[in-house]
């Protein structure tokens, strides 16, 4: 067999979940939720909605943290934006992919278009889905051109939801196809800090669901998707698949994903936790040196702005900087432009500098060091591990109280008891 029969063979084959992969994916998958009902009250959300509400037809699927309901190629669109839109959505940091994000948000339209299907039939299909978004950007060996939620988890989302389409094996092959045929989205949204980042989760995640819907109707699609001569590694990510796809059904990613303590991009997380750890106050940092490796330094070391948008100062490491020796924690109600303009902000901002370091892997985030002009002396802080991060997660404590933030953002309540009723459509 070809890597790519072997890939599209465990997605649409039986899975046998560990209870270990298990937990994780339904922890994963309550935080996805969560951050995606926040997401509701967040910049253009409420555009994105209006635009969404007239695409398809049929069955209508809950939009996270909103009294709403749409079909399920505008609400995969709809709950996709708002579960990237705060930078807050989990990443499996090897793979610079969010992977979490859009097969939640295409997985749940899918789920909720057929009237809700069987909830441990949702769950495998979930961690199908986000095994092969994580594999697809551990092969990679270039370093980032295209956004990998965009397309690594538009790939993991469409076989997840072929899996609830109850296709036939066959078939699977057509979905892949037409999903790599949909693939979109390039870093220059993150470059510019445009809302254009999440718009190109909620795109992948619709195109998701209308490659299942297209197949389903009877539609092929290429077959050589993975390799081919414009397939995905030729033409999105150099690399080899091979060996990775071996691994699948054996080597589990999804417990190797990262949760975000902080509605922000993932590369400035190491230097918000040094200031936390630190307890660093307006009154004691003199100066901040943080020296990263090249990604990191690429993703967040921008100026900050005065009329910066808030999609820009969530990927703004001087402005993250400043509001958490301030504030302590970062709260998305802060992203507005008195914050940005505020001169205590601006003022702490200029005291830290971005090094690049030697590290010549172009997708680590890690490791980290930070070293602290002090109020009396000088502090050094080394980081082999980001907070959230499977080597350093969050405490219980910690996560329950990001999720108790999430639901008080919500436009209205949500009942994260249950993920998988909320994923599935099916009660326990």
């Amino acid at each position: 067999m070809t890597a790519t029969a072997d890939l599209l063979a465990f997605a649409a084959g039986p899975v046998n979940l560990p209870a270990a992969v298990r937990a994780a994916a339904l922890m994963l998958l309550g935080d996805t939720l969560a951050v995606g009902a926040a997401g509701s009250t967040a910049p253009g959300a409420d555009g994105v909605l209006a635009a969404a509400t007239g695409w398809g037809a049929g069955a209508a699927v809950p939009i996270l943290g909103r009294a709403v309901r749409l079909p399920a190629a505008g609400a995969a669109f709809a709950n996709g934006y708002q579960i990237h839109c705060l930078e807050w959505d989990a990443v499996h940091e090897p793979a610079v992919v969010h992977a979490m994000s859009v097969v939640t948000a295409a997985l749940h339209a899918s789920c909720h278009a057929r009237g809700g299907v069987d909830r441990e039939d949702a769950l495998a299909a979930l961690v199908v889905g986000v095994e092969i978004a994580c594999l697809l950007g551990v092969a990679a060996t270039s370093p980032l051109r295209f956004f990998r939620p965009a397309t690594a988890g538009l790939i993991g989302a469409a076989l997840a939801c072929a899996r609830i389409a109850g296709l036939p094996s066959e078939r699977f092959a057509d979905v892949l196809g037409l999903a790599h045929a949909q693939c979109a989205g390039t870093m220059q949204a993150h470059v510019e800090g445009s809302l254009a980042l999440p718009l190109q989760v909620a795109a992948a995640a619709r195109a998701a669901v209308t490659a299942v819907d297209l197949v389903a109707a009877g539609l092929p699609g290429p077959h050589d998707a993975l390799m081919g001569p414009f397939g995905y590694f030729p033409l999105f990510d150099a690399g080899d698949p091979t060996a990775e796809i071996a691994t699948l059904g054996r080597h589990w990613r999804i417990p190797e994903i990262s949760i975000k303590p902080w509605p922000s991009g993932r590369a400035s997380h190491a230097t918000l936790r040094a200031i936390a750890t630190l307890g660093a106050t307006r009154d004691d940092v003199r100066a901040i040196a943080a020296y990263v490796p090249p990604l990191v330094k690429r993703l967040v070391d921008r100026p900050i702005r005065p009329d910066m948008a808030p999609s820009y100062a969530r990927l703004c490491l001087p402005f993250l900087t400043a509001l958490m020796v301030i504030d302590g924690h970062i709260d998305p109600r802060r992203f507005h432009s008195e914050t940005f303009t505020d001169p205590e902000v601006l003022r702490i901002a200029a005291l830290l500098t971005v090094h690049q370091d030697a590290n010549v892997d172009p997708n680590a985030l890690i490791p980290q060091k930070h070293v602290f002009d002090w109020h009396d002396g000088r502090i050094e802080i080394e980081q082999p591990a980001t907070l959230g991060s499977p080597a350093s997660p969050l405490t219980a404590e910690a996560h329950a109280a990001k999720l108790a933030l999430a639901v008080e953002l919500a436009a209205v309540p949500i009942d994260l008891s249950d993920p998988l009723t909320l994923l599935s459509g099916t009660p326990a």
